[in-house]
């Protein structure tokens, strides 16, 4: 083997050239093709490295790319927020995965086509596929941490690239080089693959079995009622619902099979109640804290879920308040901190008002109250989130002015970072929250009035997060991804 790396031959696989696509089926089949070969090819290459062959080459294999060019303005229905590019250009995405994204491409793709009227271009991107990401998921096949090997691993083969996994798109950072296409999609393949190899890891499950619509949580007693609700959509021919996952993969169809738990729990147990078209409702619960929300939605949104939302415990910060009751946000007090480097605290969070109005209704129909009565048992107003959890040991004036001058009506450590990643990413928020404790006015929460709240309030509160999530899969796409949650100059995909 030569001294260093690059006297080395690159040795890559023969992969189809540029080819114009009017059809989204066949785009997306070239985009299949040109994966599985690079893939293919890696994962060959990296057997025989293992298994001590001569190496006699750099080993490279690259991602398929969408490229789409247009000379003028579309005339497109300005109802829509995405699938067209805002002005003349040259724009570019590459891709990973597209049998795991194949609706979501056809979709994107297709729109692209009918509103402009001009073909997308399928080939092979110059960004190379990372050797770790080529053999994620093959089983008994990883990528030995670096010194285990006899030879550094990016001699031969390319590695995670930090200048193509971050933010910068969504973010609204990301500065074109000189003749450099602009972004079509919202993350690039390396972001993608990174988040889809995190998310396995985070809640032992694979991204394959996650819903379009996915409920957070910070209780493991969400979980088991999520079980216990998704056996009886299971037991009922007519819910529409076909499977439960549970961490570890464990995929069961008969209501009465039992699901077996891994030996070890992962970070974010995780949950899945599946319906054949993936409009089914994924369940995480991140635990506590704002770190936790933000490293979970960082990764999930790389899904483009089509709504996500918080339904955990909180406190109640008004006197009127009783333990047990909702609590609707329709505004953020941010003070978790995690998220004020990419999106910056003077930026409003807005309420999304068809995930509002979903959840309401989703209140009136569980709790059998409407109108002027609903407001016995749920209030709408600011939810503040926080970054300390025993922030009441402190000196109280401070946090409490502020709380009392945002109009706050709850207090938890998640919500408002859930939402802000929402915002962020482009996919439609919401939170319903209940009560489980009242510490400005002496109602701590204690073993036996904790008890006692988790028995009579958690499975009604599921079932409203559940049911909210049934009316916004009933909702048109376009009307769920709003113009609320774009800027000024967006990519054409979602």
């Amino acid at each position: 083997m030569p001294e260093h790396a690059a006297e080395l031959p690159l040795d890559c696989p023969d992969l189809p050239g540029a080819e114009a696509f009017t059809d989204a089926e066949a785009a997306v089949a070239r985009l299949c093709e040109i994966y599985d070969a690079s893939r293919a090819f890696l994962r060959a290459r990296f057997e025989e490295t293992l298994t001590g062959r001569p190496r006699k080459a750099r080993f490279r294999a690259v991602y398929p790319e969408i490229r789409f060019t247009t000379a003028t303005f579309a005339r497109v229905d300005s109802r829509l927020s995405f699938g067209h590019v805002a002005e003349p250009g040259t724009y570019a995405a590459t891709v990973t995965r597209p049998d795991l994204f194949a609706n979501y491409l056809r979709q994107q793709i297709g729109l692209l086509i009918a509103n402009h009227g001009q073909p997308v271009v399928i080939g092979p991107s110059d960004t190379p596929i990372p050797v770790h990401f080529a053999v994620a998921g093959e089983g008994g096949l990883t990528v030995p941490q670096e010194g285990v090997l006899d030879f550094p691993l990016r001699d031969l083969f390319d590695v995670p690239d930090l200048n193509t996994t971050n933010d910068d798109i969504v973010n609204g950072t990301w500065a074109a080089p000189e003749g450099a296409p602009r972004p079509l999609a919202p993350f690039t393949a390396q972001r993608v693959d990174y988040s889809l190899a995190r998310l396995e890891h985070y809640t032992a499950t694979r991204p394959g079995h996650f819903q379009n619509h996915v409920l957070f949580t910070n209780y493991q007693f969400y979980v088991e009622e999520f079980e216990a609700f998704a056996r009886a959509a299971l037991a009922d021919p007519d819910s529409g619902y076909v499977a439960l996952v549970g961490p570890g993969n464990a995929e069961i169809t008969d209501a009465q099979a039992p699901l077996p738990a891994p030996a070890k729990l992962p970070q974010m147990p995780t949950y899945h109640l599946k319906r054949a078209d993936g409009q089914g409702v994924s369940l995480v619960n991140i635990g506590v804290g704002p770190s936790n929300a933000k490293t979970a939605t960082d990764h999930i949104a790389v899904l483009r879920p089509h709504a996500w939302l918080m339904v955990g415990h909180c406190a109640g910060l008004r006197n009127s308040q009783r333990l047990g009751d909702f609590v609707l946000a329709h505004g953020y007090l941010r003070e978790d901190h995690v998220l004020d480097d990419d999106l910056p605290v003077w930026v409003p969070i807005p309420a999304l008002a068809e995930i509002q109005v979903a959840l309401e209704d989703a209140v009136e129909e569980i709790t059998r109250l409407e109108g002027f009565e609903l407001k016995r048992i749920m209030r709408t107003g600011t939810v503040a989130t926080i970054d300390n959890r025993n922030w009441e040991l402190r000196d109280q004036s401070g946090p409490v002015q502020r709380l009392s001058q945002s109009r706050a009506i709850a207090l938890d450590m998640e919500s408002a970072t859930i939402a802000a990643n929402g915002f962020r990413f482009r996919v439609p928020y919401g939170t319903l929250l209940c009560v489980s404790d009242k510490p400005l006015h002496g109602e701590l929460k204690l073993p036996g009035m904790a008890s006692d709240f988790y028995k009579t309030q958690v499975s009604r509160h599921l079932a409203i997060g559940i049911r909210a999530m049934e009316r916004l899969r009933d909702m048109p796409l376009e009307r769920i991804h709003s113009r609320k949650l774009r800027s000024f100059e967006e990519t054409a995909f979602l």
